[in-house]
């Protein structure tokens, strides 16, 4: 029985594996993949170097080996900005609603005793400090009121006070609310959930001081997730940029992508470690489909860059980024590789002397852009 080399699943006869959908007609080169990043310098890093070597007329141009790079099952995580310019996912499952506030509570029932309106009053300004409001106006009426113990003014001060209250949760609840909805769809939020479900009921009561309290809970709930997601969210930008990288080359990524969509469904079932393990895995996958197209159109600019060369064209910018192209091939970064190619395709594109032709195979057409950012 043959496993699969991305989540280790026993896989029979089928053609893809029944947990993550991996063709196995790729299993061979993902294993080849990780064999060789454990190994030795994969063969396309040699191929890579010598392409450099071409063109760069410095000393010793390809970069030392220096450190080990991490594996491929495990590759470095890329730059934050590649997260930042890749959409986020669909949602992998339907995502629990938390509904909106849709009204404001019921102010506190009327007293006739300073003594209790005061004692509101105090608890509101108290409220008001912890939620960085300014009561200055509410301060002197309150204190001018309070020396004659001015019923009906204190009740009015109170009712104002409460409702202005009541409006600043209620918009950092919306606010709260705002950022679990950004996250729900690809991660677990059921801890933040539970504590804005006590915020609404709170609210619901008039309990201001315990809504208030709550909002602070789930803050730190939602930044504790969102922290949990950053790298989670990195993982599968990279995925979906290698997915775009295959396309643009005229490849068909769908062989691989089935691990990146098993991993988005486990983050968003809150299962964190095996899905930044199967995500990184899809890595692996997905760059065994586009490592000959990408090489074959570094092997495109490289002859373009001599021809520019030959024209008398300064092509030390995209010398530059095909050294970072190296370099981040190196580190086994994939993400950073794409990111430093999609440059060297614009460099190189933007400065070909006239008369030269462009791409006439699965590249042609296709331009270097920036991604629209989340």
């Amino acid at each position: 029985m043959v496993s699969c080399p991305a989540c280790g699943a026993e896989v029979g006869g089928a053609e893809r594996c029944p947990t993550c959908h991996l063709s196995v007609a790729l299993f061979s080169s993902v294993r080849e993949a990780a064999k060789e990043s454990a190994d030795s310098d994969p063969a396309y890093l040699r191929t890579i170097g010598e392409l450099l070597a071409t063109v760069d007329e410095t000393p010793n141009p390809t970069p030392g080996r220096g450190a080990p790079g991490p594996r491929l099952s495990a590759p470095e995580r890329p730059a934050l900005s590649i997260a930042a310019s890749i959409p986020r996912p669909a949602a992998a499952r339907p995502t629990p609603v938390v509904p909106p506030l849709t009204e404001l509570p019921e102010a506190p029932a009327q007293t006739d005793a300073p003594a209790e309106l005061k004692r509101r009053i105090s608890e509101f300004f108290e409220l008001g400090r912890r939620l960085g409001l300014d009561f200055t106006d509410f301060s002197a009426r309150a204190n001018a009121a309070a020396l004659v113990d001015d019923v009906d003014s204190l009740e009015v001060l109170q009712r104002e006070m409460f409702v202005h209250l009541s409006s600043a949760i209620a918009e950092e609840y919306e606010g709260c609310l705002a950022r679990r909805n950004e996250l729900a769809p690809v991660i677990s939020t059921s801890s933040a959930d539970v504590e804005l479900t006590a915020v609404r009921r709170a609210i619901g009561t008039g309990d201001l001081s315990g809504a208030q309290r709550r909002l602070a809970h789930v803050r730190d709930a939602l930044s504790r997730i969102e922290e949990q997601w950053e790298v989670g969210r990195i993982l599968v930008a990279e995925g979906d940029l290698l997915v775009e990288s295959i396309r643009e080359l005229g490849g068909d990524p769908d062989p691989a992508t089935g691990p990146l969509e098993e991993g988005r469904r486990l983050f968003a079932e809150g299962r964190r470690a095996a899905a930044e393990r199967m995500v990184a895995r899809a890595a692996v996958a997905l760059w065994t489909i586009l490592e000959p197209l990408f090489v074959a159109d570094l092997k495109r600019l490289r002859d373009r860059m001599m021809e520019e060369r030959v024209s008398g064209l300064d092509i030390e910018p995209a010398l530059g980024e095909l050294r970072a192209v190296s370099t981040e091939l190196r580190k086994r970064n994939f993400g950073g590789t794409i990111l430093a190619y999609r440059r060297l395709r614009a460099t190189v594109e933007r400065t070909a002397p006239s008369g030269v032709e462009g791409p006439t195979g699965p590249t042609a057409g296709v331009e270097a852009r920036t991604l629209p950012s989340t």
